[in-house]
């Protein structure tokens, strides 16, 4: 029976680390090719058939940034469909024990909390934006 969000379209799950420092966030840029390309997002990457969130967490961490991480608790999970795709996104709060280097020639920064809400990324991660950055409907909390 297909989902009756996702239809009949194969759902991508997703695991991303929100690294903050300083009051800042890492970020990396989505490649040309890529879909979303050009897109800021929190690291992380596709996960495997039966790979655990942190597990998956940790490999991507490596091969895109040549770093190693802590991951602590999840955040927020949340889902969003995208004309193409469906994603599934897990959101854990992540600690870097290595310098990161990115590896596959994405650009790489750390964005202020209060520039997270003007920075270019993708639709799944704007009720992430809204909850970091305290932009949260706070009438639904009654």
């Amino acid at each position: 029976m297909p989902d009756p969000v996702f239809g009949k379209r194969a759902v991508v799950v997703v695991a991303a680390a929100v690294v903050e420092r300083d009051g800042a966030f890492l970020l990396t840029r989505r490649l040309d090719g890529t879909h979303l390309a050009g897109h800021w997002e929190f690291p992380g990457g596709k996960c495997h058939a039966g790979e655990a969130f942190q597990d998956c967490l940790v490999r991507e961490i490596r091969e895109e940034l040549d770093a190693d991480i802590e991951v602590g608790p999840e955040i927020l999970a949340t889902t969003h469909d995208y004309p193409d795709r469906a994603i599934e996104l897990h959101f854990f709060g992540c600690e870097l024990k290595s310098k990161p280097r990115p590896t596959m020639g994405q650009e790489m920064r750390w964005v202020p909390r209060a520039e997270l809400a003007s920075t270019r990324l993708p639709p799944a991660d704007a009720e992430l934006v809204r909850l970091l950055t305290g932009d949260v409907d706070r009438s639904s909390q009654d």
